[in-house]
């Protein structure tokens, strides 16, 4: 049996498998997917089964129900036969002849256990083990019984009438119970014969399943034996033998199966010689062909490699023109600028201005063209930096304002509540597209006003999707100008060419900037009405460890503001309300001052006023009284007006360093002065400091180009540098082995030995010297990305982008040297010493604006640094006696680390400078120190008699 289970489970595993595959598709897919021999199985198989597993279960089910029948026949009978054998000696109640009776009745089969009761149900007598089942509630009359799952208990009442059955007469009555008879019966022979009945009908059914399958795999085979020879003769067929023949397989079905597939092979094959035949020819054409094809394909690969090569003879030319532009480009603004200074009449003055604004157009354009050529070849990297989005819209618009102004044009910032701001991306170019799409606009608008709006259209939890969009009221496009409007060097309106200007570049290097970050841009417009550009971005959230902008010296403050243009006024209400200031709007001036001075004596007045003013709605003269007005009211105002007329309103106001702004206000700078106002401190004397002197830097400054030599050279030497100039890298090197240069200014591109070669060249002699690195910073008219790397794997550690201003120099000097360009008392004495006596001791507005607004750290750290300044003065002055330079650049590197988060100007200065020259082992790091020292004395009184 176990042979034929498991020959039957080997021979249907892949239909079954198939079948639990299959049962969600119905019963008719099911058996289209079985194959013949599953079929045959199945038909055969299934029926056999379920007829064999009924017949079965039912004589099976009739068997144990007959068993059952007689066990509980047998214990009723067995019950009746001792009930009058123990009549008598239940009467007699003797429990004796009772036990003998109970023991002779064990021998039955299946008597477990038998018991006698009195009349009263004590036990008399008992033989067996104890009784499984509990007792049978018997109501006294007849036979009851109690059934379990291992035996069944039988309980009958034994009557005075069953002495007569014994031959014991009893005169009393028939119907007096004299006691019980317990018995109890085990199923277990039962159930053992039952399981025998079984067995045998199991190994029945399982005997003819297995006869059945085996006839049924004869079947299959005589069936499956035939179709495995069509199905080779088919393969054959499709692999190309087309001169297989079936031969005759003994079924006239499949016979006439096996004879169209062989008409149907002596087809094909006929079809074959014929197309072969055809395919032949056609060869031959094609091999003609494809003769004239290789030759084009030369011709076409000769002409790609001509286009590549002239793809990268046009870089190279752009690069190279970037260089050979920019190059007398810095000359014309440098000297333009050194000019400017000089005694020139006005209108020396305003040629200059034409010269330095024509200058700075062409250097726009060759921007523009550069950014596009790198934009095509793929070599824009954009960077990935925290930047702040209102400060970036209102920095752009601060820097496009006299160019709106002078057109009379308003200018307002709208970005709304639910925006975040702090955010990742890089800020240089949205910047860059966002200038471009406001310079457009204000080209293009000839009244009105242009509004930049930022809101957010989704969030998660760390991005955000940002749309901004510039709107203008200028002359609108037309449909056919929107087609072609990011098309590279088209514009707007050929007709308003000559008067914009431009390159036609800009919206195309806008477009392809904001796609190249994930995002889209697109335009709306109206002839006659106006356009608006929109951007839609999705960006990373920045983490905002700090408040965007401290509430402490504003926070339940009011204001007053007075603004005439509608955006305007509510872009100004909502950067006093970002603030932390309660703002009150007024239509007119007059209206302000009354509500200032109905006010006054509430507990929270007015303290505040902004004023948005211009000259066609109210003049200097008007304004500088009513200003005066609201000061004698206790009111401190700000006024904003267009950067075209600042200067007229300067000398209205008392004190318009601090009262005047130019439109549009920066939430900042806004901020900022509000509680400058407000918080003013006095001034305070501080004690006289005696000044201390450092030496000039001593720069070398390599350069091919004289123009560019002699600009670089007059801006230091005029900041009080001791400048040596040079044309070539190999005239640097012989002045490095010479001279001990604090920094070196290298140019990139110099005929013979380059920028980068001579930086390397002095690097290896450095090292073979064991001399300190000195620092060289590049000057390069290169603005491609992968040129800083470049320059810095050479062993540069700066670089400078042509053209340069004194303001770069003096930052890259103090950067990389620690000593400051303050620029010497005369040009006649370039080595005068100089003094860093003009940085404050304490500056206590420096020191709350590193403290975040927070006065109570700032004096926190101001503490701290007093209470360890004198142990670190110790230190510092025992290892510079002993000239422990390692032990000297910790101290004060750690001194350094301290300064930066207090107010105290000249003893950072003194710091860096120190560390600085005892990191390049200059000799002068001694002369460094003994300033140190003097600076630490100088805020140790300074703390002393605040």
């Amino acid at each position: 049996m176990r042979t034929i289970l498991h020959r039957r489970r080997s021979l249907v595993p892949r239909e079954s498998r198939r079948i639990a595959h299959t049962t969600e598709r119905g019963p008719i897919i099911v058996l289209t997917d079985l194959g013949i021999k599953g079929r045959v199985l199945l038909l055969t198989l299934l029926p056999t089964s379920l007829l064999a597993l009924m017949l079965g279960g039912y004589f099976t089910w009739m068997q144990l129900s007959d068993l059952q029948s007689q066990l509980l026949q047998r214990g009723q009978m067995i019950a009746e036969q001792l009930a009058p054998l123990a009549a008598a000696s239940l009467a007699r109640r003797d429990s004796a002849q009772l036990e003998r009776i109970a023991d002779d009745a064990l021998e039955n089969p299946d008597v477990r256990a038998v018991s006698f009761l009195g009349s009263d149900r004590a036990r008399l007598a008992h033989a067996g083990p104890g009784m499984l089942n509990l007792m049978p509630d018997g109501d006294g009359n007849r036979l009851s019984l109690n059934s379990g799952n291992d035996a069944t208990r039988f309980l009958l009442p034994v009557f005075n009438r069953h002495r007569a059955l014994a031959g014991d007469v009893d005169p009393t009555g028939d119907e007096r119970l004299l006691g019980w008879v317990e018995v109890e019966l085990s199923h277990q022979g039962t159930l053992l014969r039952g399981y025998r009945s079984l067995l045998a009908s199991l190994l029945l059914i399982v005997t003819g399943l297995g006869v059945t399958a085996l006839l049924a795999l004869r079947m299959g085979r005589t069936i499956n034996e035939p179709l495995l020879l069509i199905r080779q003769a088919v393969a054959q067929l499709k692999d190309g033998h087309l001169e297989t023949r079936l031969p005759p397989l003994r079924s006239r079905e499949l016979d006439q199966v096996a004879e169209g597939i062989n008409s149907m092979a002596q087809s094909l094959q006929n079809a074959r010689e014929e197309l072969q035949h055809s395919i032949d020819q056609a060869t031959e054409d094609v091999r003609q062909n494809l003769e004239t094809i290789e030759i084009q394909n030369i011709e076409l690969d000769l002409a790609r490699k001509e286009a590549i090569e002239a793809s990268r003879i046009k870089s190279e030319f752009l690069a190279n023109m970037s260089h050979e532009i920019r190059t007398p480009l810095n000359g014309i603004l440098g000297f333009t600028n050194l000019l400017q200074k000089s005694e020139l009449t006005s209108r020396q003055h305003d040629y200059l201005g034409t010269i330095e604004k024509s200058a700075e157009n062409l250097l726009g354009i060759i921007n523009e063209i550069l950014d596009f050529s790198k934009i095509e070849a793929g070599k824009l990297m954009l960077e990935n930096l925290p930047f702040n989005l209102r400060d970036l819209l209102q920095d752009t618009l601060t820097i496009l304002a006299p160019a709106a102004h002078a057109k009379q044009l308003e200018l307002v910032s709208l970005v709304y509540r639910d925006t975040p701001l702090a955010l990742v991306g890089d800020p240089l170019r949205l910047k860059q597209v966002m200038t471009n799409l406001v310079n457009n606009a204000i080209k293009f608008t000839r009244e009105g006003c242009i509004v930049i709006r930022a809101m957010l259209e989704e969030e998660s939890d760390d991005r955000a999707q940002l749309r901004i969009s510039v709107q203008d009221t200028g002359i609108g496009l037309a449909e056919d100008e929107l087609r072609a409007l990011f098309q590279a060097f088209s514009q707007a309106d050929n007709s308003l060419n000559r008067q914009a200007g431009g390159t036609g570049l800009g919206l195309v290097i806008s477009k392809r900037l904001i796609e190249q970050m994930g995002g889209e841009i697109g335009v709306d417009s109206t002839p006659g009405e106006g356009s608006e550009f929109w951007v839609s971005l999705t960006l990373p959230k920045a983490r905002d460890d700090a408040d965007d902008l401290p509430r402490a010296p504003l926070a339940g403050r009011r204001v007053a503001i007075l603004e005439g243009h509608e955006l305007a006024r509510q872009a100004l209400r909502h950067q006093l309300e970002d603030c932390g200031l309660e703002v009150l709007e007024f239509p007119v001036l007059d209206d302000l001052i009354d509500a200032v001075a109905g006010q006054r004596d509430t507990p929270r007045p007015i303290n505040l006023a902004v004023l948005g003013v211009n000259l066609k709605d109210l003049p200097p003269e008007p304004l500088s009284q009513q200003v005066h007005a609201l000061e004698s009211l206790g009111c401190k105002a700000l006024v904003l007006c267009p950067t075209t007329e600042q200067m007229l309103y300067h000398d209205a106001l008392p004190d318009a360093d601090s009262q005047l702004q130019a439109k549009p206000s920066c939430t900042r700078k806004l901020h900022r002065a509000l509680g400058d106002l407000l918080n003013a401190p006095p001034p305070r004397l501080l004690p006289s400091i005696a000044p201390s002197n450092s030496r000039p830097p001593r720069l070398l400054c390599v350069d091919d180009n004289p123009a560019n030599l002699l600009l670089v050279q007059t801006l230091l030497s005029d900041l009080g540098a001791e400048v040596v100039a040079l044309d070539n890298g190999e005239a640097a090197l012989k002045a490095v082995a010479r001279t001990r240069f604090d920094l070196i200014f290298m140019d990139v591109q110099m005929p013979g030995m380059d920028g980068r070669q001579t930086t390397e060249a002095i690097r290896a002699w450095e090292t073979e010297h064991q001399q300190g690195q000195v620092p060289i910073v590049a000057l390069t008219a290169h603005a491609l990305a992968h040129e800083k790397r470049i320059l810095l794997r050479s062993g540069m550690d700066d670089y400078l982008t042509k053209p340069i201003n004194e303001r770069q120099l003096s930052q890259v000097v103090l950067k990389w040297t620690g000593l400051s360009l303050l620029g010497s008392a005369a040009r006649g004495e370039p080595h005068a010493p100089r003094s860093n006596s003009t940085l404050p001791v304490l500056d206590a507005e420096e020191g709350l604006r590193l403290a975040a607004g927070k006065a109570d750290l700032a004096a926190d750290m101001l503490r701290m640094l007093l209470e360890s300044l004198e142990v670190d003065r110790q230190a510092i002055r025992q290892a510079r006696e002993s000239w422990e330079r390692t032990a000297l650049i910790e101290r004060v590197h750690r001194l350094n680390g301290a300064t930066r988060y207090c107010g105290v100007p000249q003893l950072r200065d003194a710091c860096q400078r120190s560390e600085t020259l005892l990191k390049q082992d200059d000799p002068g790091a001694a002369a460094a120190l003994g300033e140190l020292d003097a600076a630490i004395e100088r805020l140790l009184d300074a703390a002393a008699t605040a």
